[in-house]
């Protein structure tokens, strides 16, 4: 499977509330547009984030962000914001995450996100169908 065989795009558009009184996309908001991707990631993998909380009682939480500001978004603007897993183990994985304006980047971020259990929040094990679909997403499936 080649890198750009599971890298996974999402597209959305700017509207006002995206924006600050500049009409620029607000810095924070490119990490909810991340998360968007993230979740639409899952559900085109066949999980749906809240699905997977009811049936195995687990749920994603981030961790760790990293975001690099390159170029602003502006109200209007249609961005495809990317997703590609860097690492996935047992019970986290690493995801690079970029949002583009045609073949403009304006922003990237690594996003580190564990898996825990819904109740306790204790770290858990990734579901085993979930672990499946991503390995060979990321190209080490059997």
């Amino acid at each position: 499977m080649t890198a750009e065989a599971r890298t996974f795009a999402h597209t959305l558009r700017i509207y006002w509330e995206d924006t600050d009184a500049g009409g620029v996309v607000f810095y924070a908001n490119y990490l909810k547009f991340f998360e968007r991707a993230r979740t639409e990631w899952l559900r085109s993998l066949g999980f749906a984030q809240e699905a997977l909380r009811a049936e195995t009682g687990a749920i994603f939480i981030v961790s760790e962000t990293r975001v690099r500001y390159l170029r602003p978004a502006r109200l209007d603007d249609q961005l495809t914001v990317t997703v590609d897993v860097q690492h996935a183990g047992q019970a986290s994985m690493t995801v690079a995450q970029v949002a583009w304006r045609g073949d403009e980047r304006l922003a990237e971020g690594d996003i580190r996100i564990g898996c825990v259990d819904a109740q306790s929040f204790r770290p858990r094990r990734i579901p085993e169908p979930l672990l499946k679909v991503m390995d060979g997403y990321m190209g080490r499936g059997t």
